[in-house]
Parts: structure tokens; C-alpha cells; sequence
């Protein structure tokens, strides 16, 4: 593996399919950790200030919080125990890293972190080795190349003894299993992957929700993809721009496939790095996608590094389509990031701009947004002592309608709420093709001051509130208005456990700290939208009791 650590910036092409039913080619990572961040002292050898320089104390920078290294750090921190974390606070020790750069060490792997990264406690001093690929119980060999509070990052050289009950290289279906960073768990079975995925969710609300473990429901195992190979409807291959010798040098060389130079690499970053390593088919991805991507390179490489741009990120999607009407769908491949893009999720149609967001695995859809309804009507039986059933529906940060629209047809009267013009546009257009009429299912641009102004109409107790934010979750100002609403039901979906299981604490605390009536947890689960990679993605159903 190589050395390489410095960030570097990488251009891109999204690959996306054209089908009614889309398959969309996004990044090939979706939950890949960041790097430590550790300050260097400002220092330069020689002069009359560097030996004062040296002998300051040197300042180090922790992690953005619920960012991925953030999420890496706690899990370090739990492993070795708060008093062992007091201590090394206490003496100054907690950035003293025991090892050289490029030491190389032999060390058991104690637990796995939620990006999916090995952690092994050092023996001779409180500090824990991260390493990728590794399992727990294994014996591996490694060599460090960067530190940070408590921990180190190291590549994993060797897996000395590994740990049978986890590890079978057989189930790995992709050459670049190893390399490249987008998958970690091609080498486990796929009922273990869900069962690690639970345990993420599991620790998420442990350590990031504060809430008691009483207000927290047993998670159950995560909920799986039908799809575990060719499910990802998007990817992003990267390619670096030529170097700037070349790019400065008045004779080019002609760059095509037979004499591809060593430099024009175009795939996906490699473990541990921003260096893209030259990769091309994903077995995650859709056959669409994969068939798509040779020509695809081979425009790239004849055409895109010669221009003069070429230092400059370029973006095209890749995604799937399906042909509504016909008996037989034909997928597509998509390559401009401003096509329309077409998807089938069940009997529903949507459409939207292949460079906006729609969820990349398919084959998931039908079964999240069928639990997502189950999950709503569950207490809600007919007759005429049952308590009164949802009629409503408010869907905030509703993107392009997928839960609004898939959820219409059970609802008097639904709205989707966003603050992007487009997505509303989007989400109208999907509304139209798939027959609802706009006095049952309409979609409008809230403002991030007064988010519910337009359904104050909707009767409380009987209007569910969806919510699926994206990764950095919500924020207070939204909790705020959410507990003034007072909605009968709140599911949140989450594609960051760790960001949900923070909000939702704070919805139950502040609900509480309010009196009268107080929501509560009724259930949790994780599922799995990104099989072979440590990513899962989580519904919490809250209830107003």
C-alpha cells in the first residue's frame, strides 16, 4: 500500500443510468472515515526565533464533531475507559503517539470502530491502533503512518492469524477488495454485516444520544437489501488532472488507450488516501452502470486530460432508467449531472436531476418506505374504539417526494416541505406522473425561519411528521418548531445514526422539559442501503403520549 497521505484534489464523473428505473454510479464510498487532523508547530530550521518556536506548546486541532473522525475518536475513547483517557489528559500524554512513522508492529484486534476499522489496544501504553480490514481477535501486522488524540492510523501489511468465524476471502468478489476504499465487509457473511451494522446503531444512541438506556426500544438486527452485489445506482469515478509539467508544456503527448501513461488513473481513492487508484468495474454497482464504464474511460482518457481545464473537477452522472409503459424496462446509462433521470420505486415513478440527491440503491426502496408505512399505522387498527388513524402527512426535507408520494395514496392529505426550489419542482412533477392530484399531495417551499407555516391546517393528532435530513441532521431551531407543531408521529430517517441519535435525544428531552404531553421513542432500526461497506442507515418512530 502506498505511503502517499496528502490530500489531493481529485476530478470526478458521476456515472448514472437511465432506466424508469434508475441506477445512479455516486461516490463509491458513502461512509468512508476522514483523516486525523494533527496542528505541526510553525517552525523553520535555523533562525532566532525557531529554537523559542520549538519550545512552545505545541497546538493540536480535534475533529469537526459527528464527523467520521469524530465518531473513530469516541470509539477510541470507549475502548480505553474514561479513567485511562483522564489520565493520559492529566499527564499530557493523550498526542504523545509511542511509535515512528512507518513503524511497523504486530498487534490483536480488540473491536471494530462504526467506520469499520479494526482498533487494537497497544499493550505497552494506552493508546489504539486504527487499521482497515482487519476483524476482531486477528492477529495482524502493520505500519503506522499518522497520529492523533490517543490513536493511530496504520496500513494493514499482513493478517498473521486470522479469525475464522469472520474472515472468508472466498465471499469477495471484487479484484480490488483491499485497495480501494469503498467497500470493508466483502469478506464477512452478509447476516454478520447486518449484525455489525445493529451494533452501530446500538452505540450511536449509547454514547451520542445521552439519553437513558430505558428511553432507548431494542434494536432489532438491521434490516437488509435484497440486492448485496450490482445495487448502486451511482457512482463517482475520480481522475487526478495531468501533471503540471505537462500541463505547462506546449507539446502534448497524444494520451489514448494503448499508450495510457502511468499517471491517468481513473477509479476510486485507495484505502487511507486521496490517491485514485485505476479500477475499472464495481461489482456494487448496477451491470448498466458497469457496462457504461469502459467507454466512459476511454473518453476520459482520450479527450479529458488535454484540455485546458483539465485541473478542474468535471462531473457527469451515471445512473439507470426505466421505460414506463412498457412490458419490458430498459436501463440506461446517464452521463450529464443536469439530465433527467427516471426511477421505479414499486408502482411509483420519479424523476429528477441526476446531479441531485436520490437514494443509490434501488432495491431497498420498496421495503423502507413499506416499513416506514407499517411502521406509522401499527397502533392504529379500524373500529370504533380504535384510537383516530393518521390522515395527514407533512414530509420535511422531502427532496423529490420519494416518502410523500410512496406514502400518498394512505393519506387524506399530504405536503412536502423543502427549501430547494428544484426539489419542489421535481416532487410537483412526480406527483403529476404518478396520478396524484395536488389538492391530496402538494409540495412547497418552506422557509427555514417558520418550516411548518404552510399545514398549520393539519389536525395535530392526526398528522404524521416525516423527517430525513441529510447527514449533519437537523437543528435546533427545527426541533424547536417540531415540538411547537406537536405532530401525532415523528419518524426520522436518518443516513447518519450518529447525527439522529443526537437529535432525537434532544426531541425527547426538550418534549419532556416542556410538560404536558412528551414524545417518546417507539422504535428503532438500522438498514442496510450500502451492503459490503460499514455504512447503515437508521428509522427511529417517535410518539406523542
Amino acid at each position: 500500500m502506498t505511503d502517499a497521505r496528502r490530500p489531493r484534489s481529485p476530478q470526478s464523473q458521476d456515472l448514472s443510468v437511465r432506466p424508469d428505473k434508475k441506477t445512479r454510479l455516486g461516490s463509491a464510498s458513502p461512509a468512508r472515515p476522514g483523516t486525523p487532523v494533527k496542528d505541526e508547530p510553525n517552525t523553520k530550521s535555523g533562525g532566532k526565533n525557531s529554537s523559542r518556536k520549538k519550545k512552545q506548546k505545541q497546538k493540536h486541532t480535534l475533529p469537526e464533531p459527528y464527523t467520521a473522525e469524530f465518531v473513530v475518536a469516541t470509539d477510541v475513547a470507549n475502548l480505553l475507559g474514561q479513567e485511562t483517557v483522564d489520565a493520559a489528559v492529566a499527564e499530557g500524554s493523550e498526542w504523545s503517539s509511542p511509535f515512528q512513522h512507518r513503524e511497523e508492529l504486530e498487534l490483536t484486534v480488540s473491536a471494530l470502530s462504526s467506520s469499520g476499522d479494526s482498533l487494537s489496544v497497544v499493550p505497552s501504553k494506552p493508546w489504539v491502533i486504527v487499521t482497515p480490514l482487519a476483524l476482531p481477535g486477528e492477529k495482524i501486522r502493520v505500519r503506522v503512518y499518522r497520529s492523533a488524540r490517543l490513536y493511530s492510523y496504520a496500513d494493514l501489511l499482513d493478517v498473521i492469524t486470522p479469525n475464522p468465524e469472520f474472515r472468508d476471502m472466498s465471499r469477495v468478489q471484487c479484484k480490488y477488495f483491499g485497495k480501494c476504499a469503498g467497500c470493508q465487509y466483502q469478506m464477512l457473511s452478509y447476516e454478520k454485516q447486518l449484525d455489525l451494522k445493529r451494533d452501530v446503531v446500538v452505540k450511536a444512541y449509547e454514547h451520542f444520544s445521552d439519553l437513558s438506556p430505558s428511553s432507548v426500544p431494542t434494536v432489532p438486527i438491521t434490516i437488509g437489501s435484497p440486492l448485496q452485489y450490482g445495487y448502486r445506482t451511482k457512482i463517482t469515478p475520480h481522475f487526478d488532472a495531468p501533471p503540471k509539467k505537462l500541463q505547462k508544456s506546449a507539446d502534448k503527448p497524444l494520451v489514448t488507450i494503448e499508450n495510457k501513461p502511468d499517471w491517468v488513473k481513473i477509479g476510486f481513492n485507495q484505502i487511507g488516501t486521496r490517491q485514485v487508484m485505476d479500477i475499472e468495474d464495481c461489482p456494487i454497482a448496477t451491470p448498466t452502470l458497469n457496462e457504461a464504464l469502459p467507454p466512459l474511460r476511454k473518453n476520459i482518457i482520450e479527450h479529458a486530460f488535454l484540455q485546458p481545464s483539465s485541473d478542474q473537477a468535471a462531473a457527469s452522472e451515471l445512473m439507470s432508467s426505466t421505460n414506463t409503459g412498457h412490458t419490458l424496462e430498459k436501463h440506461v446509462c446517464v452521463t450529464d449531472h443536469k439530465a433527467t433521470v427516471r426511477e421505479r420505486v414499486g408502482d411509483n415513478t420519479f424523476e429528477y436531476i441526476a446531479g441531485s440527491f436520490f437514494q443509490n440503491n434501488n432495491s431497498v426502496l420498496l421495503p423502507l418506505t413499506s416499513y416506514v408505512r407499517d411502521a406509522i399505522f401499527a397502533h392504529h387498527p379500524s373500529g370504533p374504539t380504535a384510537p383516530p388513524r393518521p390522515t395527514h402527512l407533512v414530509d420535511a426535507y422531502c427532496g423529490s417526494g420519494l416518502f410523500a408520494i410512496t406514502l400518498a395514496r394512505s393519506f387524506q392529505k399530504v405536503a412536502g416541505i423543502e427549501l430547494s426550489e428544484d426539489s419542489i419542482r421535481c416532487a410537483t412533477r412526480n406527483a403529476q406522473l404518478n396520478d396524484i392530484p395536488p389538492d391530496q399531495c402538494s409540495f412547497m417551499s418552506g422557509d427555514a425561519a417558520n418550516i411548518f407555516a404552510t399545514v398549520q391546517d393539519f389536525p395535530r393528532d392526526q398528522t404524521v411528521l416525516i423527517i430525513d435530513p441529510p447527514r449533519k441532521g437537523t437543528d435546533a431551531k427545527f426541533i424547536d418548531q417540531l415540538l411547537e407543531f406537536q405532530g401525532a408521529l415523528v419518524v426520522y430517517v436518518s443516513c447518519n445514526v450518529h447525527t439522529q441519535a443526537r437529535d432525537v435525544g434532544t426531541i425527547l428531552r426538550k418534549s419532556e422539559a416542556r410538560g404536558g404531553r412528551r414524545y417518546v421513542m417507539e422504535s428503532l432500526v438500522g438498514f442496510d442501503l450500502f451492503p459490503q461497506t460499514a455504512h447503515v442507515e437508521s428509522v427511529a418512530v417517535l410518539r406523542l403520549v
